[in-house]
């Protein structure tokens, strides 16, 4: 065997390897074999070091924003001939030239069934629905950098004698094609997927990326000098061929086989083992018909509609695939880059030049159809500049030229630092130019109490499952949406993004109307709508826009937070991320939930409100044949609990709602002494109060405007329950436990009060206040709901909410005798006054 020249995998045609057909597995060490000897064992060290080393790099680049494909071909780099691979020794240990075989098999097959996975992935229909904005841009990303490799390519034929028409198919693919899956999860990582810009860019990627596999198969079938152009064009033919008969006869097949699969039904292990089998199969034939086997695993994955068979199939396939047998594609690719081929002052000369070159005609491209469609300049570059992501579609195309000879080794491996180099520098640059302003709808109604009695409501509500559908309705339809106030309901469902390329095409997709269930989740969606309307239906003042978006957990608030400003609501409500069990214990559904809520009590653009779901169906107390809701607001002051009470103001106003009020107040009598100054000490050392600066004036008018308004309403009762401490406070709650439907609660944002005291010690859920997490807790043993309300009340000039400390009544110590003395008077009531307005 002759090597002694030879790098691993940068081979001459004269080599001569010698294989060893039995040699596979060892007999071990003890009896004196070296495994790397041995087929098995060897390809095992390689593939171990193949994903150390990427995982290594996916580490390192992590805080960087880097694309997980930079980490794989780094990984590949970093074992071939530019680093560790130009000790001798070392690649001739690890990775032999008798190896070739075996790892190029095993990387193939790898890549055929991730091209089968992309595929899969892909929802075609969204070319359908694309308007001519998408379109247009996308065509124009692709032919200006096909223009930049015509003339590349006459400089790389003249320098290298490789065929010039040939070498500008190739060139033009990988500098206009654009990875939409190494773009998606990009846009993640720059925290653009949710906006109009990351929507637009991830549309224009896909039909980018689609016709790039198109491209791609004519140019295998027509770069091949050896045959005419006959042959070339029966290649194309018959490809042609396979494609329609892949959707014509294929997809029906596997839409039969999924609707003879009974919904929820998992399918059989025999069943996913055809489908899977049907990928070599097609891989095999579009190799036989002269262009590549990866064509026909991407067209096969096409055919597969969106649903529970592709869901099943990515479930036993993504993780292995992509986790272990992809990584040895790409490692491939730097174990074949040497950049010791890259050198002299032209080829250095040439990289340099063909990166601004690339970015130039990406963003020429856009930029000219961006001003077309009124798209602001600055994200008309940024958009050019995303169009330049590079990944699995462009190393396929420079791999597929190198084996048709139309580059050579020192091409591709040039062409492998170019777009290295590129997809690098996307993510800082954008960083630096491009920080998307938060959009600021100029509406006031943020929150319930803004928002007139007598005016449109506007409220989102999320949705997780099913479950909570119920629940949420009924507390619409106690809102009393009505002729003078009607409500305007934004329905949204999340869903959850799991890192596949095909899901974020929806992330925020309208759903007009159910349409037949292909998965879990479109069944949940569906039976969400189809309840909403039949709400809709029933009440003819409230209307209702059922909406979708799918989107990982960590930036679903964002989704939220949009949609919220673009609709202008004025409440937003969530369900809580524990449910009711049948035994009555609260337990966790997914911990992620509380995640999103925790996040939008940060970022919320209008109020929040929280509910503990354990059903609202109404009490057994019936008006007129319908039951009614017994509800609950619990005052305790500040600008939640404000909040909590104008929204059971608005219910009050519905014929079928029973509001209580209880407004706790503290007690100053309770460890009075004959010394007033102990006594005011005391009082000034226990009630101290963390408050906006009128907060105490603003409780005190909104309570005396509200007994003024429903003073005549007797289905609103109001008790003033003066307390001393926290255990005072859950005794009062208490009492009026057993006989209620709903607790409306403010979350206590910036107050703390001795009221509560001992309420946080042993809190597990601090998010929804000391009051909240009570009522919320199993040991409470309460069946009634409970909305836990945060009112939105702005941000000061450093972006924080601004509180500052004083005490019930004004500090200044001129005035603090008489303060004390009006704070007496208002408050020197009986323990318990109830009012009972008729």
């Amino acid at each position: 065997m002759n090597n002694t020249t030879l790098t691993p995998f940068n081979m001459s045609d004269q080599s001569i390897i010698c294989y060893t057909p039995f040699m596979t597995t060892t007999n071990g060490l003890w009896k004196g074999d070296n495994p790397l000897d041995y087929s098995l064992p060897l390809f095992t060290l390689q593939l171990t070091l193949v994903v150390c080393a990427t995982r290594f790099f996916v580490l390192i680049l992590k805080p960087f924003n880097q694309p997980r494909v930079i980490a794989e071909i780094l990984g590949g780099l970093l074992l071939g001939p530019s680093v560790l691979g130009r000790n001798q020794k070392f690649a001739n240990m690890v990775f032999p030239l008798r190896s070739v075989m075996v790892v190029e098999t095993m990387a193939n097959m790898g890549l055929i069934y991730f091209v089968f996975l992309v595929g899969l992935e892909m929802d075609i229909s969204i070319i359908k629905r694309t308007g001519k904005k998408t379109i247009f841009m996308a065509l124009a990303s692709m032919v200006m950098p096909f223009m930049i490799a015509i003339c590349l390519s006459s400089l790389i034929a003249d320098t290298n004698e490789i065929d010039q028409a040939n070498c500008v198919l190739y060139l033009g693919i990988v500098l206009s094609a654009t990875a939409f899956p190494v773009l998606a999860r990009m846009l993640v990582e720059l925290k653009l997927i949710n906006t109009e810009l990351g929507k637009l860019a991830l549309s224009t990627s896909l039909i980018n990326d689609v016709c790039a596999w198109m491209l791609l198969a004519l140019a295998i079938a027509l770069s091949d000098d050896r045959i005419s152009i006959w042959v070339s064009l029966w290649v194309v033919v018959s490809n042609l061929f396979f494609l329609s008969f892949s959707f014509v006869i294929v997809r029906p097949i596997m839409l039969w086989l999924i609707e003879k699969t009974p919904e929820g039904k998992a399918f059989s292990d025999f069943q996913l083992c055809i489908v899977l089998t049907g990928v070599m199969i097609s891989a095999f034939i579009t190799d036989v018909l002269g262009t590549h086997s990866i064509f026909g695993a991407f067209v096969y994955g096409l055919v597969i509609p969106n649903g529970p068979l592709g869901a099943a199939i990515i479930e036993k396939l993504e993780d292995f695939v992509s986790g272990l047998l992809l990584p040895l594609f790409y490692a491939i690719s730097g174990l074949k880059t040497n950049i010791n081929l890259i050198s002299g002052t032209n080829t250095w000369t040439f990289v340099l030049s063909v990166i601004p070159l690339s970015y130039l005609g990406k963003i020429v491209g856009t930029f000219l159809v961006s001003n077309m469609f009124q798209i602001p300049n600055r994200e008309g570059v940024v958009l050019g500049l995303l169009m330049n992501s590079k990944g699995l579609i462009e190393i396929i195309v420079l791999h597929v030229g190198r084996e048709q000879k139309v580059l050579n080794d020192k091409i591709f491996s040039v062409m492998i630092i170019v777009i290295l180099i590129m997809t690098t520098m996307i993510s800082p640059i954008v960083t630096l130019i491009y920080k998307p302003r938060k959009r600021l709808v100029p509406y006031k109604r943020r929150t319930i109490q803004s928002s007139r009695l007598d005016g449109e409501l506007r409220v989102l509500v999320g949705i997780h499952t099913p479950r909570n559908v119920p629940t949420l309705i009924n507390l619409l339809e106690a809102t009393y949406p009505n002729k003078r106030s009607p409500l305007c309901a934004y329905v949204l469902h999340l869903v959850e993004l799991t890192g596949r390329a095909s899901a974020m095409l929806i992330v925020h997709a309208n759903r007009e109307s159910g349409g037949p269930a292909l998965n879990k989740t479109q069944a949940q969606t569906n039976h969400i709508i189809t309840a909403f309307q039949n709400f809709e239906e029933h009440d003819n003042y409230a209307q209702v826009q059922p909406l979708t978006t799918i989107s990982p957990y960590s930036t679903m608030h964002e989704d939220i937070c949009n949609l919220a400003e673009e609709k202008r609501v004025s409440i937003i409500i969530i369900p809580f991320h524990k449910q009711q069990t049948v035994d009555g214990e609260m337990e966790d559904t997914i911990p992620a939930f509380r995640m999103v809520n925790h996040n939008l009590l940060q970022n919320s653009p209008c109020s929040l409100g929280i509910l503990v779901d354990r059903g609202l169906n109404g009490s057994n107390r019936l008006i007129g044949n319908l039951a009614s809701h017994q509800v609950v607001v619990l005052f305790f002051g500040g600008p939640d609990d404000r909040e909590a009470l104008a929204y059971g103001w608005r219910m009050s106003r519905h014929p079928r709602v029973r509001l209580t009020v209880m407004h706790f107040i503290p007690s100053l009598y309770s460890n009075q002494t004959s010394k007033s100054d102990h006594l005011w000490a005391k009082i000034d050392r226990s009630f101290t109060t963390i408050k906006n600066g009128s907060e105490n004036k603003l409780d005190e008018e909104y309570i005396s405007e509200f007994k003024m308004m429903v003073a005549h309403d007797d289905s609103v009762v109001y008790m003033d329950k003066v307390v001393s401490n926290g255990e005072e406070t859950v005794a009062a709650i208490r009492s009026i436990n057993n006989v209620n439907d709903l607790f409306i609660v403010g979350r206590g944002q910036g107050t703390m009060s001795p009221l509560k005291d001992g309420l946080t010690d042993w809190s597990e859920c601090p998010e929804l206040g000391a009051i909240g997490d009570l009522l919320a807790s199993s040991d409470f043993e309460t069946t009634a709901s409970v909305l836990v309300l945060h009112q939105y009340v702005g941000q000061g000039p450093d972006g924080e909410d601004n509180f500052v400390v004083e005490r019930p009544w004004e500090s200044s110590e001129l005035n603090q005798s008489i303060n004390q003395q009006q704070y007496m008077q208002r408050y020197a009531t009986p323990m318990e006054t109830r009012h009972s307005f008729f």
